[in-house]
Formats: C-alpha cells, structure tokens, sequence
C-alpha cells in the first residue's frame, strides 16, 4: 500500500511539473496550427517572393527553411526583405510573340524608309559626266541608260534599275538634264514636286 501511495504521488508531482512548465506542451497540436512566413522566392503554387503566406510547421522546418525560402514572420525579417527586393527587384520584361506577319510589316518599313532616303540623294544630287564632242555641242557617242545607272553606282554609290529612269533616248549633247525618276508609289512624292527626278550634266572632256 505504502509504495502504491508513493507511486500516486510521484505521478502527481510529475504532472504538476509538466503543468508549470509552458516548454513542455508548446508542441501540443502543432500539426493543426499554420505558421506565417515570409516567402524569399516565388514557389509554384504557394505565393511570390514577399508575400506572407501560410505553411505547416513541418514543411516550414524541413524543406523551407534549410533552403532560405521563406523566414518567419517577424517584423526584423519584413523589413529586411523589403529592402533586398528594393535592390535587386528587376521589371519584367514584356516579350511580345512576333509572327511571321509583324515581321514582314517592319521589312516593308524599312525597305520603305532606305527607298525614301536614297530617292532624296538622287533627286538631290547633280550626277556629271564627261564626254568627247565631235561637232558643236554633238557628243561622239550618246549618253544610254546604262551608262547613267553604273555613274550613279560609282558616284552617289546608289543602286537602281535601268526601269526606275526614265530616258526615252540617249542624251546626245551637252547640258544638264532632269531625268524622271520610276519609283515605287508608296515612297512619298517629293515637297512641292510631282515626281522624283536625277539631274545629269554632261561636260566637254
């Protein structure tokens, strides 16, 4: 009887303790509790870098907070976190899918605008060729289309077609001429004039 008394009491005693110590039991439902924390990094499913989320104390423990992917959330860990995304916080960048159809409209574009910038050094340029006369102002042998469109490569270094110059026959004299031009319609007419034009002057060599 006496050590079945002493056991009881011991018993109590324990309980007691157990009792007055908070440690002891602060693990007591733990798994039906949720912890907040403070995400570091954007996780799949669960939140993005910054946001306060709520995890299990388990998954927090083993897998979270080894790998520095979430702190607790405590007001220390806020403000360091805010400021680290202040520092190293990049846009996103915006990455627009270009088609097929975009990408010929800007071709176009800047076809376009290399057409437009060429036609204005030709119609600004004076193209002067020297050649042999033979009686007057009579040249030995006539100016052709040809010849002006190689002048044109080697001196304003601007390729064009035989098509894009209109010249009905070959410039037999001496003079200056202005020599239409042939040039797509979508390049804009030149200021104050109806059409593009090349200035030639041929002198006496």
């Amino acid at each position: 009887m006496a050590a079945a008394r002493a056991a009881a009491l011991l018993r109590r005693q324990s309980l007691g303790a157990a009792a007055a110590n908070p440690y002891l039991f602060s693990g007591h439902g733990l798994r039906y509790r949720k912890l907040e924390v403070i995400l570091t990094t954007t996780i799949d499913k669960l939140g993005k870098a910054g946001e306060v989320v709520k995890v299990a104390p388990g998954h927090f423990r083993n897998h979270l907070m080894p790998k520095m992917l979430a702190v607790p959330n405590m007001d220390k860990f806020a403000i360091l976190i805010r400021e680290q995304r202040k520092l190293y916080q990049r846009e996103e960048e915006v990455v627009k899918e270009v088609t097929k159809e975009d990408d010929d409209a800007r071709l176009r574009e800047e076809r376009l605008k290399q057409y437009q910038t060429a036609a204005k050094r030709l119609d600004n340029a004076l193209l002067v060729l020297r050649r042999f006369i033979s009686t007057g102002n009579e040249l030995r042998t006539p100016v052709t289309k040809d010849e002006i469109v190689a002048e044109v490569a080697r001196q304003l270094n601007i390729n064009i077609h035989p098509d894009n110059l209109h010249l009905q026959s070959p410039l037999a004299s001496l003079g200056e001429f202005e020599l239409p031009l042939r040039l797509p319609q979508d390049i804009p007419r030149p200021e104050g004039n109806l059409q593009w034009t090349l200035n030639v002057k041929i002198r006496r060599k």
